[in-house]
């Protein structure tokens, strides 16, 4: 298995950090939520692991932290979106946390479909936004 070298590691940290400074705050989001998802998908995809419960925590809980901080943000009496469309996605975001709890209380693979599509239709509604 390839391993990088310490120097190829700081220089993979230093661009990445480079990189998100250069994105947009859409840009940031919809990588985030791309990121979500993908841990989620891995976790359904590989259901059947030996490790699938520390998998499926870790990606719940990215998930919980993402739209936690989403909920935060949105909340903000200064935020930019219209109070409508923040409302609309506060609503989702309630959504999304009981589903995250139901799926901690009871694991199913199909549970995760729905947020793995929110956070995929998200993403890309950001990506495509001006």
């Amino acid at each position: 298995m390839y391993a990088p070298t310490q120097t190829q590691s700081q220089s993979l940290k230093t661009y990445e950090s480079v990189n998100e400074a250069t994105q947009s705050g859409r840009e940031i989001e919809a990588a985030v939520l791309t990121k979500a998802a993908v841990k989620l998908k891995e976790c359904q995809d590989g259901w059947d692991a030996p490790d699938r419960d520390n998998i499926l925590e870790e990606a719940l809980k990215y998930n919980q932290r993402v739209w936690s901080i989403f909920q935060s943000e949105l909340s903000r009496e200064d935020h930019e979106l219209p109070m409508k469309l923040r409302l609309g996605i506060l609503r989702l975001a309630t959504f999304i946390d009981r589903r995250i709890f139901e799926t901690m209380a009871s694991p199913a693979p199909e549970k995760l479909n729905i947020v793995i599509a929110i956070n995929n239709n998200l993403a890309a509604g950001l990506r495509a936004s001006p």
